[in-house]
């Protein structure tokens, strides 16, 4: 018998008699019967991701508006990346085929910027990916997380769809490292430590010799430091990697680099870690433009500090104007300032009447009425400051 013959006789059993289709033997699923979501993700509470893009987008002058709201890089990335990324659409292998998988020209290009051995590092989908593979690899129902509040909310979206018990610790202030409270929050039960580095939103850091001292008090304790804002500190505890085995540091293209649309990040821990975590990885995760993109960036390092000298500086016009008409102004370490105003909703309300859109932090544990604003280049910086000048 022919193997063509099955699937003949399927065709035809599909096609009816030829007279018309057959009759469903299928009924509609009631709406009261439909697949219920999982109760442990049915108790969370979403990650709001409230973005500008949609608003900013609708008017038709949005490129004289400032998107503001998300600490992203106010300019372009490098030249490179374009033109790296032109070069492969034209004479690479197209994109039909899978990435490469791994990311290892990636993985070699980060060996050398950030001196860590490609054995202590994995290639991620953006750092959220990074760590979302964490609590998917290492927590389980029941596991305890600690978490310093306030701080970048979707890690806590990340432990506690796995069914872990997340416990939070406060400082006296929003802006205390709060580094007694952390150490009397962890208990024999703590699986995982999060912390970032600077912090989101607050600028708070946790300098090396602090995350190192953690690892060696609490090593039944895994160390997750996020350090997205890496680049605008250059204080890092990347390197502690080799030396303990239970931190992973993860960072991000995202922000200082000028790739959020592109989506890659990366991870640096021990090679027992990272073989935990492969279990479950995905090698082909970062497309390969990512891979392209990123490469290019790690390429032209010159173009990333002419930018990290711009946000250093414009800093410096922002602290004058603030401190020049006794505005509550927080300038942190990385690439967004924060501010503490009286009547938080109508200065968003008249800011994004000028075309300027910030991120409302409001709802954050000792952030009442405070906004947070990134900040650019220096000449965007003295643009953003005709515009606003007549709030403050």
């Amino acid at each position: 018998m022919s193997n063509a013959n099955p699937d003949v006789r399927m065709i035809e059993a599909l096609q009816g008699d030829g007279k018309g289709p057959p009759e469903p033997d299928l009924q509609p699923v009631a709406g009261d019967e439909r697949i219920a979501v999982a109760p442990t993700i049915q108790a969370l509470t979403p990650y709001e991701a409230v973005s500008s893009q949609a608003a900013i987008e609708a008017q038709p002058d949005h490129h004289t508006s400032f998107k503001l709201d998300w600490n992203e890089s106010t300019v372009a990335p490098s030249p490179r990346v374009s033109e790296a990324i032109a070069d492969y659409l034209h004479n690479g292998r197209g994109l039909n085929w899978y990435p490469k998988l791994g990311s290892e020209d990636l993985i070699e290009a980060l060996e050398e910027y950030t001196g860590v051995s490609g054995d202590h590092l994995l290639a991620t989908n953006g750092s959220d990916d990074a760590l979302r593979l964490i609590c998917s690899t290492f927590l389980d129902d029941r596991d305890e997380v600690v978490i310093p509040v306030p701080t970048y909310n979707h890690f806590m979206v990340f432990a506690q769809s796995r069914g872990a018990e997340v416990v939070t610790t406060r400082g006296q202030s929003a802006f205390d490292p709060n580094l007694q409270g952390i150490a009397s929050a962890i208990s024999d039960r703590t699986r995982l430590l999060y912390l970032v580095s600077p912090n989101n939103p607050t600028g708070v850091m946790y300098p090396p010799e602090v995350v190192a001292r953690l690892c060696r008090e609490y090593p039944k304790t895994l160390i997750v430091l996020d350090e997205a804002y890496y680049e605008f500190t250059k204080v890092t505890g990347i390197g502690l990697v080799e030396q303990f085995s239970n931190l992973m540091v993860t960072r991000t293209f995202s922000k200082a680099f000028g790739l959020a649309g592109l989506r890659v990040g990366y991870l640096a821990a021990a090679p027992s870690l990272i073989e935990g975590l492969s279990r479950i990885y995905n090698p082909k995760s970062v497309n390969t433009l990512g891979q392209v993109g990123a490469i290019a960036a790690l390429n032209d390092l010159e173009y990333l500090e002419s930018f990290l000298a711009e946000v250093r500086a414009s800093k410096e016009i922002l602290a004058k104007f603030f401190q020049e008409r006794d505005v509550n102004a927080r300038l942190t370490p990385a690439n967004f300032v924060i501010l503490r105003m009286p009547d938080v909703d109508a200065i968003l309300q008249q800011l994004e009447e000028r075309g300027v859109y910030v991120r409302n932090r409001s709802s954050y544990p000792g952030l009442e009425g405070c906004l947070r604003m990134t900040v650019g280049t220096t000449a965007q910086t003295e643009r953003l400051l005709d515009r606003i000048g007549d709030l403050f």
